[in-house]
């Protein structure tokens, strides 16, 4: 018998718990048609095959009392067999004092998790127990779809016994409250079974038992007293274990120890957490979490007659973090706007001109989030510099990584504490492993949404291929993670090769994502030798012929950075090219001097608080009280001029290193900042006393 449908039925392959996940997050419309192609209600070929050469199976299940229980039976490969497509027969049952013995009666549902942890290969079944008797049933298949190998670590299996002969266990140990070696084997565990179900009170094919795999690093599992927390990582947008849990907050958790064979099982009371809560957004990879609270469990001693050796992690579970770096990392936000000490751990020449240096923090704190394209602002006293020397730069690293990485381009030699390169060579000519550096938390607005479904074209001139390196390799891990890789063009123009930067981790790029990322390096110049093609992509600028020539019709945004008359070039060709305004991202430093071309019918803001003609200024913390007039300048250049040192980075309200508590009257912008502030905060090297405020006080 062939099956070649796939879901016919007018109705969902969804249960109303499923679609309502799948509507909160967005993704309603694509799950269903998804599906519908994927789901069917019956046993591929490739399928059946897959379950007759598996030696065990991971069945959901409930009890009478309607606790969800996950278990696994074991068997020689053929234990389990599909008569037809419609099908399954298993020659198992299950461990004494395992709650499945009772649920396996006729016309009860049951889920079915195959699974080889050797290849990484698994399916689903969803089915109904068609016939039982002693030591064999047989099930009728309600749904069937393959699932993605993610989380899975691989795990080679050899049999210690017969699987028909009896275990040797003891009874089986239940308990109402985890003990030492229970919560013990949880922390350690890098993978878990969870069973779940919905009443099949309208469609018994799409309503029922479903049970499934998580995956992740030891300590993946958050145990407090008899309440675990699991991270959600991203996955197929069924949702089938959320949309149980919505409609029915019950799961079944089994734990297996690989090197004894027992089972930790676990039923309880689940409630889903969602993405807006403070440790699921540090627990990197997470997309939302689920709670479960112990209602009693069973220990089965030996119920298995296999091991498993462990063989390597998931690749996916290795981009994932735990909860003790989640707890660091939610120390590290709440030191976000101090300054912190960091120690480089490597320095690495990228270019003739350009080394990158990789920081991490001193004390036993995380890393603060960001988003690729953002800024560090560092601190640091080079030599002959009267007081520390702030400077801002943008972060090559991507923030998967655990550690940050600032790209810095030597430059000429510098004459005053303000003069261009008097940091840049002072990293260059003394920075090494060892040493530390201050910083605060990355910021910045100029940053690429990694989700977005329009492609996005990368311009860089220089240096500026920084923040684009970071960009695309956050695209790159977010691939791998979501199996969405958004689309990037990434020109990046040089003088020469030498001075250019990034080259073979670009082109890594292009090969791990299979061309969604694409790379063209210009240069200016060619060395002896050199050739297009193979040591370069051309020689010249980025001009409208050449956008034009390389990019196919389409929707893009576009992402500028280098430096101002680069910028402005490309500026200029893409507005040539009809691109909106709109639709045209210049890095942070950048917009001040960027001359932009408003679309039709567009105003650019502009600031809406007229500044004082006179006013009186007050630095609470330094004692500090004079008159301000215009002319003065902005209340940066007012402190500097009576004596004082604020911290700032920039001078043109992009960084917000300058942000102070504003304790009373108002300031106002005679250039609109892109720095984000807090409306009790004051950007004072851009900032002046506002109209109408006879007197202002900072918190300095």
């Amino acid at each position: 018998m062939s099956e070649t449908k796939v879901w016919r039925n007018e109705a969902s392959p969804f249960h109303a718990g499923e679609q309502a996940i799948q509507e909160r997050l967005g993704l309603r419309d694509n799950a269903e048609r998804l599906g519908r192609k994927f789901i069917r209600p019956f046993l591929p070929e490739q399928h059946r095959d897959f379950f007759a050469n598996l030696p065990f199976l991971v069945v959901g299940s409930f009890d009478q009392q309607g606790w969800p229980w996950a278990s696994l039976l074991a068997g020689k490969p053929g234990f389990i067999a599909s008569p037809d497509p419609r099908s399954l027969t298993v020659d198992a049952a299950p461990q004494p004092g395992d709650p499945l013995a009772d649920a396996i009666v006729p016309g009860a549902p049951l889920g079915l998790l195959g699974i080889a942890l050797d290849s990484r290969r698994r399916n689903r079944v969803n089915v109904h127990v068609s016939t039982a008797s002693a030591g064999r049933f047989g099930l009728a298949v309600d749904q069937s779809f393959g699932n993605c190998p993610q989380y899975i670590q691989t795990r080679d299996i050899e049999f210690t016994r017969d699987p028909q002969q009896p275990s040797p266990a003891t009874a089986a140990d239940r308990f109402s409250m985890l003990d030492d070696a229970a919560s013990d084997i949880i922390r350690a565990a890098d993978t878990l079974f969870v069973s779940s179900y919905a009443e099949a009170d309208a469609n018994s094919q799409v309503e029922g038992v479903d049970v499934s795999h998580r995956g992740g690093r030891p300590g993946f599992v958050k145990v407090e007293g008899d309440t675990l927390t699991v991270p959600d990582y991203a996955g197929n947008s069924h949702f089938n274990t959320l949309g149980n849990f919505l409609v029915n907050p019950k799961a079944g958790l089994t734990f297996v120890d690989f090197e004894t064979g027992d089972l930790l099982m676990l039923t309880g009371t689940v409630e889903i957490v969602w993405d807006d809560d403070p440790q699921v957004k540090a627990f990197r990879g997470a997309e939302r979490a689920w709670r479960f609270t112990l209602e009693h469990g069973i220990r089965l001693a030996a119920a298995l007659p296999m091991r498993w050796s462990f063989s390597a992690f998931s690749p996916n579970s290795l981009i994932t973090g735990d909860w003790d770096e989640a707890a660091a990392t939610l120390a590290a936000e709440a030191k976000r706007d101090a300054w912190r000490d960091y120690r480089v751990v490597r320095v690495e020449d990228e270019s003739d001109v350009i080394r990158s240096f990789s920081l991490e923090p001193a004390d036993e704190d995380g890393l603060p989030s960001y988003d690729p394209g953002q800024f560090l602002t560092i601190r640091v006293k080079p030599e002959g510099a009267g007081e520390p020397v702030i400077r801002t730069y943008t972060l090559s690293s991507a923030p998967a990584d655990k550690f940050y990485r600032i790209s810095v381009k030597r430059e000429g030699a510098a004459l005053a504490d303000v003069a261009p390169g008097l940091v840049s060579n002072h990293l260059h000519d003394t920075l090494k492993p060892g040493d530390m550096i201050e910083a605060k938390a990355p910021r910045g607005d100029f940053t690429l949404d990694t989700a977005e479904a329009r492609p996005a074209v990368l311009l860089a001139g220089g240096v500026g291929i920084t923040p684009m390196i970071s960009m695309a390799r956050q695209v790159a891990h977010e691939g791998l993670r979501t199996r969405y890789v958004r689309p990037l063009t990434i020109f990046h123009s040089a003088q020469t090769t030498a001075q250019r930067a990034f080259f073979d981790a670009f082109r890594e790029l292009e090969k791990s994502t299979d061309g969604a990322i694409r790379y063209i390096s210009l240069i200016d110049q060619a060395g002896d030798g050199e050739e297009a093609g193979q040591n370069y992509d051309g020689l010249g600028y980025v001009t409208a012929d050449r956008l034009r020539q390389t990019l196919a019709l389409d929707d893009y945004d576009f992402f500028l950075c280098g430096p101002a008359g680069f910028m402005q070039a490309v500026y200029d060709a893409l507005r040539e090219l009809g691109v909106r305004d709109a639709r045209i991202f210049a890095e942070a430093f950048g917009p001040a001097s960027l001359e932009r071309l408003p679309d039709e019918g567009v105003m650019h803001k502009a600031a809406t608080i007229e500044t004082a003609d006179h006013s009186v200024v007050t630095f609470a913390e330094s004692g500090f009280e004079q008159p301000w007039i215009e002319g003065d300048g902005s209340l940066l250049e007012f402190a500097e001029a009576h004596g004082l040192a604020p911290d700032y980075g920039c001078r043109s309200g992009t960084c917000g290193t300058c942000a102070v508590k504003l304790l009373a009257g108002k300031v106002a912008y005679p250039i609109e900042p892109t720095a984000a502030h807090a409306d009790n905060e004051a950007l004072i090297c851009c900032a002046v006393p506002a109209a109408g405020s006879e007197a202002v006080t900072l918190e300095l």
